[in-house]
Order: C-alpha cells, then sequence, then structure tokens
C-alpha cells in the first residue's frame, strides 16, 4: 500500500471520528495527557472534543494498519495495544459531564431510530435468501418483513412528491370495458384530436401518430413494404382518407363560376370551369391561389366535384350546365389547408353571415318490427334493443324509469366542436352558401389495378322493394324513392354500368376522373366466411371507354337508417343455411359514390400506374364497408404509403413538396425541428458532422436563399463580361423578389421537358419529344423575364448508375471535368466532395464538471474562451478551399459570408452549421442548383429516384452551357456523403 493511500485512509477515519463527535457540547473539555480523558468531560486547550496531535502517519508510516504516536485510531488507543491507559482524570465538571452523556445519548437514540439511505429491510435476510426480485415484489419477502418493506416502499415512493388528494377507486376492468362506458372515454380522448372511424382497427394494428388535430395511422406494425408495393402494381391497397376536408358551396351557377375564377388560372390547367368537370360526370383537380395573386401565393392543390344535372319527374333539367341555376360543388382539400382556403373561399364568394347550427330536437324513433333503428344527432331518442332468447343480455330502453339516463352514443363525424360554432355562412348579395362537410362522410381509397374488381366483390346493387312495401309508409328513405320510376330507371341505368366493371381488365381503363353514383346493400349482408382475395372476371368483358357514367344525387341520407352489429349478427344467427345471403330489411340500402382516380398521368413511363377508386360514404357508415372490403384480400396502408404512392407516381405530395404554400412552409418548420431534435439525443460521436461533409442544412432547404444566390451569381457573371448568351439573358432579369414560387405554366415546362431531353430510368429517350423552339439566349431570356428568378421547378431524377438518394440531398451543377469523365466512362460513379474543416468543433461550449464551481471562474471569461473570435488562429469563416469561384461578392445580401462571431455560441451544436449560413451555392466543390425532398430506392423503376426542386436561374444557366447530348445532367449527394452521383433530370408535364 502506498503511502497516499494510507493517508487518505486516515483522513477517512477522522472525518468519521468528527462526524460521530459532531453532537458534543462546546464546553465539553479535554485532557492533553490521555486520549481518554475526553470521553469523561476533561479540558482541553481547543475548547472541544478533537485531538490537535500531529498527524499519525506524518512521521513513518507503517503497513500494518496500527496508528502511530500522536494519533487516534478506531478501536483502540496508541500505546495501549488494543486496551485503554489506567490514567484517570484530575477533576470532573459535574455539568459538562452531564451534556457530554446526554449528547451520547440523543446520538445513540437518532441513529437507531432514524432509517438512513444504506439500511434496508433486506439485510435482516441472509445472504442466501436475497433475492432482486423481493425489492419488486414484497409477497417474496418471508412473513414478518412484509409490513416493513412495504412501509419503506411506500415512503420511497411518496419522497420528493407532493401530497395528493385520495383518489376514488377505479372501476373493475368489467365495468369499464361496459359499451357506454367505453364510448364516454371514446369521446374524452377525441376532444384534441379527432379519432376517424377506423381508428380502432387501426390501432390494433398500425402506429398511430397525431397529425393535422386527427388520430392517424403512419405505418403497420409488421413488416410490409414490398408487400403494399406488390398490392398496388397487381392487386389493391385500401386507405381510409376520411381526414380529408369538405366544403360545400351552393348557390347560383354563374355567381359560383366567377368567384372560383379568382382563385385559379388557366396556364396551370383546367380549372372549376372545365366543362367535363361542371357536368358532374369527372372529378377535377386544380391549385388554387389568393384571390388575384396568381403566380404568387398559392394554397394547394385541391380536388372538386360538381352535382351533375339531373332530370325531374316532367323529364326536363332541373339544373343548367352554367346557367343561373342552382348548383352545388364539393371542394376536398387537405386538412393544413383547411384554414387558408376556407377563408379565402368566404372573402371571394362574400359569405361574412354566420349561420347558427339549430338547436338539437328530440326526433321521433321509428319502431318497424321487427328490425330497430337509430335515431339521427347527437339529440335523438334512447336506443331499443329486443331481447331474444334468455340468455341475453339486456339494455337500457324507452321503458326504463328516467333516472337511468340514455346510454352514450359514439359521437361521429365533427361532434366534438362546440354546439355554438358556426359551420354555415352564406351571403345576402351573391345567394351562395358556405358549408364545412368536414368528417361528414367517410372516403376510402382503392389503389390497383383489380381495385375494382374488390369492389364489385363487396359491393351489390340495391334490391328493388316489393310492391306491399311500397304502398305502405314507411320511416326509411329508400321505399320512398322506389315509388318513383325515374328514380328506379336512373338505379337500374346505375347498377348496369356497375356490372360491367367485372368485365374491365384493370382500373385503369375506366376514364380518369369518372364517377359513378349508386345504392348498394349493406356489405355486411354479403360477407364471406373465410377472408379470400378478389380476382378479375374477364369472362364478362365489355369496353367501357369512352362511356360517361351516369351519376344519382349523392347524398347523406344513410346515416339515420344504419342497422347495428348486433343486430347483423343476429340476422347471421337465425339464419337456416350457414354462409348464405342475409335478407335485406329496408334501412340496409346506402347510396356512395364511386370516383376513378388517375394512375401516373405524366411522362411516359409506367402509364397509368396506381390508379384506383375512391369510395365515399355517408357518415357512421365507415366500419360497415371497411371489414367487408378487408376480407376480400386487401392490404392497409397509411400515411407512410400515401407518401410512397405519390413517388412512385412522380407527383409532388401536399404538404411535403409544396414549400411555396403557407402549409408547406409550416410544414417544413415542424419537420425540421423533429429532425434537429432527433439528431440531438444521439451522442455526438454517433452522429454525422455535417459541417465536414459540406452540408449547410441538412434539416431544411433555404430556398429563397437559393433563388436570391443565383439571381446575384448570374448577375455578376453578366455584368462581369462572362459568355454573349448569359449577358443577353441576364438583361432581362428582374430584381429580386421578396418570396419564391414554383412554377406551374403548362406551356413553359414542356419546354424545359424539352430541353432536359427527358428519359426514362433506363436513359432512352423519350418518342414523342414534341415541337418546341430550340434553346437558345433569346428563348431562355424570354422565358426568365415572363417568370422571373424567384421561381423554382419541380423535377424528379433518376440516377444513371447506383446509388440511393436521401430527403435534402443537393443537386449540384457538374463541371466540364465531370461531363468529360462520363463520355469517357458511361458507368462511372461520380467525384468526390473533399473534406471540410470543422471550425467550430473547438467552439461548441460544453460544461466541465471540475472548473464549473471553482471561484476564479467568471461567466465572463467563459464567455471570452467561446467566443469564435478569441480563437487564436482559427478562421471564423468558411473553408476556403471548398469555395467555388462562383462566391457572392455582395456582402449586404442574405446570402453572403458572415462572420459566425456575432452569433451566440450557446446555440452552436456539434456537427451543425450555425445561423445565418454562408454562400448556399457555392459551399462545396459543385456549385447547388436545388435539393430533394423526397427520395429513395424506386421499386418501379428498378433505381434511385428522387423528386426535388431546383431554381429556374440556375437552371437555365446550366443547360445554356451544356452540349447538348448531355443536356440535362446533374450530380446529386446525399447529406451525409462525400459522393456525387450522376442523375438525370425529368421534367413530366
Amino acid at each position: 500500500m502506498s503511502f497516499k493511500e494510507l493517508s487518505n485512509m486516515s483522513t477517512a477515519k477522522h472525518r468519521m471520528r468528527d462526524k460521530k463527535m459532531r453532537n458534543q457540547p462546546i464546553n465539553v473539555t479535554y485532557s492533553s495527557q490521555g486520549s481518554s480523558h475526553w470521553r469523561n468531560g476533561g479540558d482541553t486547550p481547543t475548547g472541544r472534543g478533537h485531538d490537535l496531535s500531529p498527524h499519525p502517519w506524518g512521521q513513518g508510516s507503517s503497513h500494518s494498519g496500527h496508528a502511530q504516536r500522536g494519533g487516534w485510531v478506531r478501536g483502540h488507543q496508541r500505546e495501549g495495544h488494543g486496551g485503554y491507559p489506567q490514567a484517570m482524570p484530575t477533576h470532573i465538571t459535574a455539568s459538562a459531564f452531564a451534556k457530554a452523556r446526554a449528547a451520547e445519548v440523543n446520538a445513540m437514540l437518532m441513529a437507531v431510530t432514524k432509517t438512513t439511505g444504506s439500511s434496508h429491510v433486506f439485510g435482516a435476510l441472509p445472504k442466501h435468501m436475497r433475492r432482486r426480485a423481493m425489492s419488486h415484489n414484497t409477497k417474496r419477502l418471508p412473513c414478518r418483513l412484509r409490513h416493513m418493506a412495504n412501509n419503506m416502499l411506500e415512503k420511497s415512493q411518496k419522497a420528493g412528491q407532493k401530497v395528493k388528494k385520495e383518489q376514488s377507486k377505479s372501476k373493475s376492468r368489467k365495468a369499464r370495458r361496459r359499451h357506454g362506458n367505453m364510448l364516454l372515454e371514446f369521446n374524452r380522448r377525441q376532444r384534441k384530436n379527432l379519432w376517424l372511424e377506423t381508428h380502432i382497427w387501426h390501432a390494433k394494428r398500425f402506429h398511430v401518430v397525431k397529425r393535422w388535430g386527427y388520430c392517424l395511422g403512419d405505418r403497420p406494425t409488421y413488416k410490409c413494404y414490398r408487400a403494399c408495393y406488390r398490392a398496388m402494381s397487381s392487386h389493391c391497397l385500401l386507405q381510409d382518407m376520411s381526414y380529408y376536408c369538405c366544403v360545400e358551396l351552393q348557390g347560383p351557377g354563374e355567381q359560383l363560376l366567377a368567384a372560383l375564377s379568382k382563385l385559379t388560372s388557366k396556364e396551370t390547367g383546367p380549372t372549376f370551369a372545365a366543362a367535363m368537370c361542371v357536368s358532374g360526370r369527372r372529378q377535377g383537380s386544380v391549385v388554387v391561389y389568393r384571390a388575384g395573386q396568381y403566380p404568387l401565393q398559392p394554397l394547394g392543390p385541391v380536388t372538386f366535384l360538381w352535382r351533375p344535372t339531373t332530370q325531374g319527374r316532367g323529364g326536363q333539367e332541373d339544373q343548367g350546365s352554367q346557367g343561373s341555376t342552382h348548383r352545388q360543388l364539393w371542394i376536398w382539400a387537405h386538412p393544413t389547408m383547411k384554414t387558408d382556403l376556407l377563408p379565402e373561399l368566404q372573402a371571394v364568394c362574400q359569405c361574412s353571415e354566420a349561420v347558427l347550427p339549430p338547436a338539437p330536437v328530440d326526433l321521433p324513433v321509428p319502431q318497424p318490427a321487427p328490425t330497430p333503428t337509430l335515431a339521427p344527432g347527437p339529440g335523438a331518442g334512447p336506443e331499443v334493443v329486443q331481447a331474444s332468447g334468455s340468455g341475453s343480455k339486456r339494455k337500457w330502453s324507452s321503458r326504463e324509469p328516467e333516472a337511468a339516463g340514455p346510454p352514450a352514443k359514439k359521437l361521429l363525424g365533427y361532434s366534438t366542436i362546440s354546439a355554438t360554432t358556426p359551420v354555415t355562412w352564406r351571403s345576402s348579395t351573391t345567394g351562395i352558401v358556405i358549408s364545412d362537410l368536414t368528417m361528414e362522410m367517410v372516403r376510402y381509397r382503392l389503389i390497383g389495378p383489380l381495385s375494382h374488381s374488390v369492389l364489385t366483390e363487396t359491393l351489390a346493387p340495391a334490391t328493388h322493394c316489393d310492391a306491399p312495401g311500397k304502398s305502405r309508409p314507411s320511416p326509411f328513405w329508400w321505399p320512398d324513392h322506389c315509388r318513383d320510376d325515374c328514380n328506379m330507371s336512373l338505379h337500374q341505368q346505375q347498377a348496369g354500368v356497375f356490372n360491367m366493371l367485372k368485365g374491365v381488365y384493370s382500373t385503369a381503363e375506366v376514364p380518369a376522373g369518372s364517377v359513378l353514383g349508386l345504392t348498394v346493400d349493406d356489405p355486411r349482408l354479403t360477407l364471406p366466411n373465410k377472408r379470400s382475395k378478389a380476382v378479375s372476371d374477364i369472362r364478362k368483358a365489355q369496353g367501357v371507354n369512352g362511356r360517361e357514367f351516369p351519376v344519382g344525387p349523392g347524398s347523406a341520407t344513410g346515416t339515420a337508417n344504419k342497422m347495428t352489429d348486433q343486430e347483423v349478427n343476429r340476422l347471421r344467427n337465425d339464419v337456416l343455411v350457414p354462409g348464405s345471403r342475409l335478407p335485406t330489411p329496408l334501412q340496409g340500402r346506402v347510396p356512395v359514390l364511386l370516383v376513378q382516380q388517375s394512375g401516373k398521368s405524366q411522362g411516359t413511363e409506367m402509364g397509368s400506374w396506381g390508379a384506383g377508386w375512391d369510395l365515399l360514404l355517408p357518415k357512421a357508415w365507415g366500419m360497415a364497408f371497411w371489414v367487408p372490403l378487408v376480407y376480400r384480400g386487401v392490404r392497409i396502408g397509411g400515411l407512410r404509403m400515401s407518401l410512397k404512392h405519390a413517388q412512385n407516381k412522380g407527383e409532388p405530395h401536399f404538404p411535403h413538396d409544396y414549400p411555396d404554400c403557407p402549409a408547406g412552409a409550416r410544414f417544413q418548420e415542424e419537420q425540421e425541428a423533429e429532425l434537429l431534435a432527433k439528431f440531438r439525443r444521439r451522442p455526438p460521436a454517433k452522429r454525422t458532422n455535417y459541417i465536414k461533409h459540406g452540408c449547410l442544412a441538412p434539416f431544411r432547404c433555404p430556398w429563397q436563399q437559393l433563388v436570391e444566390e443565383w439571381e446575384l451569381i448570374v448577375k455578376e457573371e453578366g455584368g462581369g463580361g462572362g459568355e454573349e448568351a448569359v449577358a443577353s439573358m441576364e438583361q432581362e432579369v428582374k430584381p429580386p423578389q421578396s418570396n419564391f414560387t414554383v412554377l406551374r405554366n403548362r406551356k413553359s415546362l414542356r419546354q424545359l421537358s424539352a430541353w432536359c431531353r427527358p428519359t426514362s430510368s433506363k436513359y432512352q429517350r423519350s418518342r414523342n419529344p414534341g415541337s418546341t423552339p430550340q434553346l437558345n439566349r433569346n428563348v431562355a431570356a424570354s422565358l426568365l423575364s415572363a417568370h422571373g428568378g424567384s421561381s423554382l421547378v419541380w423535377i424528379r431524377l433518376s440516377l444513371v448508375a447506383k446509388g440511393q438518394p436521401e430527403q435534402h440531398a443537393l443537386v449540384c451543377v457538374p463541371t466540364a471535368e465531370d461531363l468529360q469523365l462520363v463520355r469517357e466512362e458511361p458507368g462511372c460513379t461520380g467525384p468526390q466532395e473533399p473534406l471540410h474543416t470543422d471550425h467550430f468543433k473547438s467552439r461548441v461550449k460544453r460544461p466541465r464538471k471540475k472548473d464549473h464551481n471553482k471561484p476564479g471562474t467568471s461567466s465572463s471569461s467563459s464567455a471570452k474562451q467561446s467566443d469564435p473570435a478569441s480563437v487564436p488562429g482559427v478562421n471564423p469563416g468558411p473553408d476556403p478551399g471548398s469555395s467555388s469561384s462562383l462566391t457572392n461578392p455582395d456582402p449586404s445580401s442574405s446570402s453572403s459570408l458572415t462572420n459566425p462571431s456575432s452569433s451566440c455560441t450557446s446555440s452552436l451544436t456539434l456537427g451543425l452549421w450555425p445561423e445565418p449560413l454562408p454562400s448556399v451555392t457555392s459551399h462545396c466543390s459543385r456549385v447547388t442548383l436545388g435539393w430533394v425532398t423526397q427520395g429513395d430506392f424506386s421499386l418501379s423503376a428498378g433505381c434511385g429516384e428522387a423528386l426535388g426542386l431546383l431554381s429556374l436561374t440556375g437552371l437555365l444557366h446550366t443547360l445554356l452551357r451544356q452540349p447538348d447530348g448531355q443536356r440535362g445532367l446533374v450530380l446529386l449527394r446525399n447529406p451525409g456523403s462525400l459522393q456525387y452521383r450522376f442523375a438525370k433530370i425529368n421534367i413530366e408535364v
């Protein structure tokens, strides 16, 4: 044992002795003649019970552990060989002696009664009986120690916690699982985030996330990524899209078209006034802008459906196509877009007068034998359930006393909002009425070539009512509907078209956007016993191309007449032949709408991939159709599959790929915060250093800074006597705008698509390039002058060789050496980015444990050390070796190189560049054109594909300098990699 260890041991013994003697009174003195005088209250020069003799280990050390002369050791005294000296004290003070004994008694009582942290009831057990499980389950202890262990466990749980009010005993599980109590609990949990009607089904099988005010299924708990892709490619994928918001507009047709024309532009494609859409035979889609602000301030994409023109009983049309007659329009939008779209619609339609909802009225409950019904509305009467058999459980009925109270009813739709919140607005000048139909309809999306086969096996056209059923009055809507011969003629025509779908080979054969109204029987009546896979019946193939589907009146009149699952099970139990079709009751008819969703309609690859059908149902019928669809062998997808579906189609997904919209900007902020929090949760040694990789913004895309820098770059080259083509083009450039926008002009996009020579993923040219003007300085200057420099272009990138693009990957301009490398080696990998220097690594403020409590350390000195300007020999700017020759020379612009010493060092994160960012275009060895918003390996194309946005100015600047054979070739690099890979630009319209 070393001298240092022995010294530390002696110091520890003295500390222990001082701790034991801390309760001794001050006036107790000890004699200096012997160490035993302190026990009897002797006097010492110090006035306390401490021995100030020299350190016992000061003069030589002994490895035997015995104390040397002049010290005190535990257990025996010096020079006594384990005993005590025989010398007696010369005198004793009575008061001091009594106080010393009282202090010892108090210390002994305190030691006995006080429970220290090291004492535990398990110490009373022998070592062979001690088990770790006893600390969690006190019932494993012997009976004599359980009470003491429970007390100690209760004290440890209450330690450091506030005393809470004693809560009432919770109900038993049997009481909690009762139907009424479960509904009350479900309604309470929907106050902040609404549940879809399929929420319980998804919660058992999916990872549920809280998005946009809803609880939505994100991805299944089992591995099914490739299975879902196979379902979209060869069978059917089912998704619940009921979270999309629906806004209804009613009023004169001319007033509606005049108001909606302010929100759209014909340059982006068909608008609300398109002939095929106004007739009601097709569903349309359009990008909506703020009134009169095109091409600036877009709100986002919407889909719309006009109520079709119908014929009355006399054979004359009740509604004109574009006349001044009353029209009805449904607009579907993403929930993040509703807060921006609804006020804009109210402004252009001048609907400022809110219509309060009517007060709930108790409606009479129809009681036709033998099947019960449920009255509509939250204020409906009680539910009447007829008990069959002696073993059935009895529920509350209208004959029971009122004190029992009606059973709880599940809140469906948007019923969790306040009763005084208006959902309808009207205008006294234009006569337009706007209604918010959010959660008032159920919308399912079926994706895949056999979606029509799934529908034809699940749905069956409604059967006709018999003659006695038509004659007598009925509380249901279907018998009244059957009394009109025109309605039945239309129903037969719709049923005939629906039966024709059985002979269609693929869903893509149906015209895109076709709408079919139909009344079907309750699909629970034809539910199969086993889950089977729907197949196409091509034996009855009939051509339907070019045929317009007749559309019936789309109303939600089937909500109040829905049978409960208990009643359906009772009918299934009473059937004689198990598995046969159940008898159809009067309330078993449901009006639905079928809307064909077009697949991939852009480009020349994988035409019509991802086509399917949208099934629109009345409220409260969600699970009645969901389970029968699942029994037909469909695969279920969530939010993640919606994103992958859009990627495979090569279309932007809202709000991920709409950065110029308010909802897209909010989504990028939320995504940046989420990714940054995930990055900071990892230890510094286990995460990527993006500064060394030359990635300034790995979690977001600074679009505004990108377009401003490209305008300054091109302006600098034009003013500095660059090439004549560039100088001529830059003479027409407008000054930088305050906001950027995405180019959606179809004519301009077709020109860019032809100039980029769009090819397939196999690097083959398009079959029909089209007649477009050749790219030259005049054409590029006119295009840039028409749209300005603050525009972005939506593109699809296909990797030439191997590689898997990731989100927020950089799209860069290849140099002349890179293009030469591709010509010499067509299958080459690509160049590499040199490793950058992290100048901020030594400036990150880290807490130091040793120097944290030093008296000489102050906040000013620590701040001075952490200041980047005070670090000697470190350049506060970016690495000059990684800068390009196109560095922004304007120091006043937001993209100029800013001294990072002005930023607060406390906000520095190891591996991330602090705000403000330097030049995003010339920070790396290759000039940046844009970023990737979504990227992955595409199973459909068999290569890596990415979707992103590029600067329009930078794209034209690059295309003018590339040879014709390599025009549209760019470099792509992931944020966490130094490897560039060649990719081909595809602009598909």
